[in-house]
């Protein structure tokens, strides 16, 4: 999925935002849950770093990177700000994976076996559906990030900006540019993906979702856990 056109087709002044998923975990290695827990970086999951940060070091007029404050996408972002000449990634929770609540720090498997209820709410197709523990509904994540980059887009109309983030989040920011076309496949770690927001943060066009030319030497792990509907 490195490319995709328009969903809808503003020519009005825009925020172009480059979305990037965080490089690989041991836990994503693991195939478990992480949610808000603060995993850190595998040796992979630097190199892809390094990839994606020599890939946007060849484009110019970045003004900002923002990131999570989870360690995974923090570490893949001052990578990248220190590859792309930029000042220190400015870190907020709003840009944090989905809250998984009693789900956190298990596989799929076990978690079926040990948080069935967690588990069965996790899978379904309720949008307002929390999860036990404390963790978050879609619509509460849809929310939470929604907002925060509409609220970036207004602050930097005009400029181009970078942001990293996590598969669960990425995937409700798809939402919100192309609400009737699903997303299929998985987010890939340190995919990029490019949104145009116009209009003061009302009109969102997809200008590029997923490319990971990037990784043709470091390798795209295709079976990598996450970044699909399960992720987290």
């Amino acid at each position: 999925m490195a490319a995709a056109g328009d969903c809808n087709g503003s020519t009005a002044n825009f925020t172009e935002v480059v979305l990037v998923r965080h490089g690989e975990t041991s836990w994503n290695a693991s195939r478990i849950l992480q949610g808000h827990i603060d995993s850190e970086l595998n040796d992979i999951g630097r190199q892809q770093a390094v990839a994606v940060a020599s890939h946007l070091s060849k484009q110019e007029d970045f003004v900002a990177i923002y990131s999570s404050d989870l360690q995974r996408a923090a570490e893949t972002a001052g990578i990248i700000a220190s590859r792309c000449n930029l000042p220190e990634a400015i870190l907020d929770p709003s840009l944090r994976e989905r809250h998984l609540g009693d789900l956190q720090g298990l596989t799929m498997r076990d978690a079926q076996k040990q948080k069935p209820i967690a588990y069965k709410h996790f899978l379904s197709a309720k949008r307002d559906q929390e999860l036990p523990g404390g963790g978050e509904s879609l619509i509460q994540l849809h929310e939470r990030c929604t907002s925060f980059l509409e609220n970036l887009a207004r602050k930097h109309e005009g400029e181009r900006i970078i942001v990293v983030t996590h598969g669960g989040l990425l995937r409700e920011l798809y939402r919100r540019a192309c609400p009737m076309e699903p997303l299929n496949g998985k987010i890939m770690n340190t995919a990029v993906s490019v949104i145009h927001i116009h209009e003061n943060g009302q009109n969102w066009t997809i200008k590029k979702w997923g490319d990971v030319s990037h990784l043709e030497e470091v390798g795209a792990k295709e079976d990598a856990f996450g970044g699909d509907k399960t992720s987290g």
